[in-house]
């Protein structure tokens, strides 16, 4: 059944996905799409997204899976693909299969990427999609005895003839097998395939394309973000599919490789890419090894962003009141957590030098972030600054979050605790109450 959205809500959406229009012109994405994607229902819409992407800007390189598509080929003759040391072992038949397949299903994706009806989504576009000797292959070889024949690992990706095509506006397609410089053929594994190029070309992204479903936590929870020692302790813990685990190592390698992010996509997921790609919290799993949420001192250019996110807790009384001329004079007291040029959280520390005190202040976290424990990383950056200053106390004073912060440590403490210059700002009539805490 198709969502209906309101032409307000398209407008909404479509303003909000320009950051990312501009952030992804020019980039270069390595997207892997397994064979079990390319022959469902979703393959076509899949295929119209990714014109869109090509339309934007995006340069891609593409690398199908045929996994579905070998094992059909080999069913028909009777054969079958064996495993040895967790490697497939491919003989002369098993090869002429796999070329097939792969030949085939070449041919049929190239088929995709040239329709221009009127009414469709391809509707006026012109993709080249460039295809060839670009993925330069090795034997396996001989593992504990066995000789895996034309089972072949990745040697290198011809990424200076990649680029020059990605830079004349084509998309490039790599596929699973690739060619020895002695003229031999040998199937890849496509994951090992979008890994090297991504790391080969300095990509910018690997999106992995599968019908697996999202990675999920304890509590069926889709996981938004990991980094990749968080993805490989969840791969090491064996409560992944054969095929998430796989992905997952995939990821994780391509982030220690100097892949700045790697997201995890379902197909199954309708528009997944594009929401993966332009929309702030995705549908998929990133794994990053930057932090998504970059914590910063503030500057006058964030003041109408810390406004969005105080003026609420104001207007409940949880905060007190701060005018746009206050803040811009105490914006250096300020830190901010920024998610894609949003800030999502923002807390400030007022120092009384003489007392050797501060107080924390002004905190607060975007009603979309909340229960991420955001609160707590402020606080942590804070009383981190705080101790570096010589700060030996740190002091809140609050109506409504007092179980919070008891819980991270403070004490109740009394108004005569406070810095005698603060205690002459002690507002009576909000009645807050005092928490102290010692930083050793």
């Amino acid at each position: 059944m198709t969502q209906e959205i309101s032409a307000a809500e398209f407008v909404k959406w479509f303003r909000n996905s320009s950051p990312y229009i501009n952030a992804h012109r020019g980039r270069t994405f390595v997207l892997a799409i397994d064979g079990d994607t390319l022959r469902s229902p979703e393959a076509t819409g899949l295929v119209h997204d990714i014109a869109l992407l090509a339309s934007l800007g995006v340069r891609l390189v593409l690398v199908h899976g045929a996994e579905p598509q070998i094992e059909a080929r080999l069913a028909e003759r009777g054969l079958e693909l064996g495993r040895v040391n967790g490697f497939p072992v491919v003989g002369p038949d098993a090869l002429a299969c796999a070329r097939e397949a792969v030949g085939g299903l070449r041919i049929d994706i190239e088929a995709r990427f040239s329709t221009g009806l009127s009414g469709t989504p391809m509707a006026g576009t012109a993709i080249r999609l460039v295809s060839g000797n670009l993925v330069v292959a090795r034997p396996i070889g001989i593992r504990n005895g066995v000789d895996h024949l034309h089972s072949g690992e990745v040697r290198r990706i011809r990424t200076a003839t990649i680029r020059d095509l990605l830079g004349d506006g084509a998309l490039v397609l790599l596929s699973p097998i690739g060619c020895s410089p002695t003229g031999e053929a040998f199937l890849l594994d496509t994951g090992d395939v979008a890994t090297a190029a991504a790391i080969q070309l300095q990509a910018d992204k690997l999106l992995l394309v599968s019908g697996e479903p999202p990675l999920t936590d304890s509590a069926d929870e889709r996981i938004g973000e990991l980094t990749p020692t968080e993805a490989q302790a969840l791969c090491d813990g064996g409560s992944c599919t054969d095929g998430l685990r796989l992905r997952i190592r995939h990821a994780v390698r391509a982030c220690r490789g100097g892949v700045a992010r790697a997201h995890l996509l379902c197909s199954r997921h309708q528009g997944a890419l594009l929401q993966e790609l332009y929309t702030r919290d995705g549908v998929g799993t990133l794994i990053t090894s930057e932090r998504y949420d970059t914590l910063r001192g503030a500057t006058i250019d964030d003041v109408g962003g810390v406004l969005q996110i105080i003026a609420p807790l104001e207007q409940e009384g949880i905060l007190v009141h701060r005018s746009r001329e206050q803040l811009e004079l105490e914006i250096d007291n300020f830190v901010v957590m920024e998610r894609d040029g949003m800030i999502i959280a923002c807390a400030a520390l007022y120092e009384f030098p003489p007392e050797h005190a501060a107080e924390l202040a002004c905190v607060g976290v975007h009603p979309d972030y909340r229960n991420a424990d955001r609160g707590a990383t402020l606080l942590r950056h804070l009383e981190r600054r705080a101790r570096s200053r010589g700060i030996e106390r740190l002091i809140v004073l609050t109506t409504r979050t007092s179980h919070w912060f008891r819980e991270q440590g403070f004490e109740p403490a009394r108004i005569q605790d406070l810095p005698v210059s603060r205690q002459a700002m002690y507002n009576y009539q909000r009645n807050s109450k005092v928490f102290v805490k010692a930083l050793g």
